[in-house]
């Protein structure tokens, strides 16, 4: 039988945008990964009504809810008080809360103002939830068919309490088994590209897939159920694994974190022992960036000028331009590895978001030489970003012994 969870956000700020609401990913992973199956995210201005008539619709529908934000000490934070009219269950003091707050500003040498004594105030049979992060103490309450656990909405304190305290509660009050989290994660394929590879797999039952597009890669997340034998799910990771080909960099889950692409790379460089130089166009010195603090990184240069050289030569030309700038780099950094990036394309286009770049990736290596070539369309910011990222997935690619 499932165990249905809901995430409920207040705040005015995350209704008009001016917030992302991060904290409802966060813990809706968690729950997913404990066993619970998250129905819906909602969310609410500092409206009383609104939070009120919510509420009682949560009530009647999930098993449990986790509410965030509306516990600080300001006329906007309401939710205290909505959960005390929409459950009937009046605001007593909690003299061990208000201790902790006085203590809070008591150890920081700040002067506690009488609004804070907000903070202290619970429906009545709730129980508190200590915050040693923060000075709003979270609370939990029964009614009707679910169980509401009401914390502060800054990130920091929530992560905190529900690791400490919300997460060992969870578990003793429902019977609910961990999930298994399995994430392909790949670079240079899109969401619906990926998806079209999967089509033809018929996935079993005990498994959810789901896909997240971030920055930097795209992940295919599969939840397995509890009881999924370990076989089958090797079985379907695999599977999935050989339709999405070589774009998966790595596989989080079976035991093993393989982390991003720069995890990655730092990983295969250490262990086939290798150094390298880089020399950026495109990205801007991003690439060095995001390899900032690794022993293996050599040199990284940023010339505009090798860009203007290269403005108005052929693209065809660019591979005998690019081997002659990683054999001088090598020359003079005396490195294992050279990567060098040009790109075809002026200012504007590199500027306006409608218009393309082409980016020409080589690696020099002991074994000779290796390059790409992509296109990217985009703000200045993205095509910056998917440089790095498509250059450095070249120098992965040759780390794998993966298709070039």
């Amino acid at each position: 039988m499932q165990t249905i969870a809901e995430i409920f956000s207040q705040g005015e700020e995350i209704v008009s945008g001016q917030t992302v609401d991060t904290n409802a990913a966060w813990l809706s992973q968690k729950l997913v990964q404990m066993g619970f199956v998250v129905k819906r995210h909602s969310a609410v201005g500092d409206n009383l009504t609104d939070l009120k008539n919510l509420l009682q619709d949560i009530s009647l529908r999930a098993d449990l809810c986790i509410c965030t934000g509306g516990l600080g000490p300001t006329i906007d934070d309401l939710t205290a008080q909505a959960v005390a009219e929409s459950f009937s269950k009046p605001l007593q003091l909690d003299a061990v809360a208000l201790e902790q707050i006085t203590q809070y500003f008591s150890y920081r040498k700040r002067e506690m103002v009488d609004s804070n004594r907000k903070q202290a105030f619970f429906p009545q049979g709730a129980l508190r939830i200590d915050n040693e992060w923060g000075s709003a103490p979270g609370f939990s309450v029964q009614h009707n068919r679910c169980w509401f656990v009401f914390v502060p909405g800054v990130p920091y304190e929530m992560k905190h309490m529900f690791d400490a305290h919300i997460a060992k509660q969870l578990t003793q009050r429902f019977s609910v088994q961990p999930g298994q989290l399995i994430t392909l994660r790949s670079v240079g394929i899109g969401e619906a590209d990926l998806q079209e590879k999967l089509n033809t797999t018929a996935l079993p039952d005990s498994v959810q897939l789901s896909f997240r597009a971030a920055v930097d890669e795209v992940q295919t997340k599969l939840i397995f159920l509890a009881d999924a034998e370990q076989e089958l799910v090797r079985k379907t990771v695999n599977q999935l694994a050989e339709n999405i080909g070589d774009y998966i960099f790595a596989i989080d889950g079976l035991d093993r974190h393989q982390g991003d692409l720069v995890e990655v790379i730092s990983k295969l460089m250490q262990q086939q022992k290798y150094n390298l130089s880089i020399q950026e166009t495109a990205s801007q010195g991003l690439m060095a960036a995001k390899c900032i603090a690794q022993s293996w990184l050599i040199s990284s240069v940023y010339k505009q000028s090798l860009q203007q050289q290269t403005e108005n030569q052929p693209i065809a030309e660019y591979k005998d331009i690019a081997l002659g700038i990683a054999q001088n780099r090598q020359q003079q950094d005396g490195t294992d590895l050279v990567l060098v990036q040009l790109y075809a394309g002026n200012a504007e286009q590199f500027q306006q978001k409608e218009l393309s770049i082409i980016l020409f990736s080589l690696l020099l290596t002991p074994a000779g030489v290796v390059h790409s070539q992509r296109s990217i369309v985009g703000s200045k910011a993205r095509k910056q970003n998917q440089a790095a990222i498509y250059s450095l997935d070249l120098l992965r690619r040759f780390l794998q012994n993966k298709t070039l």
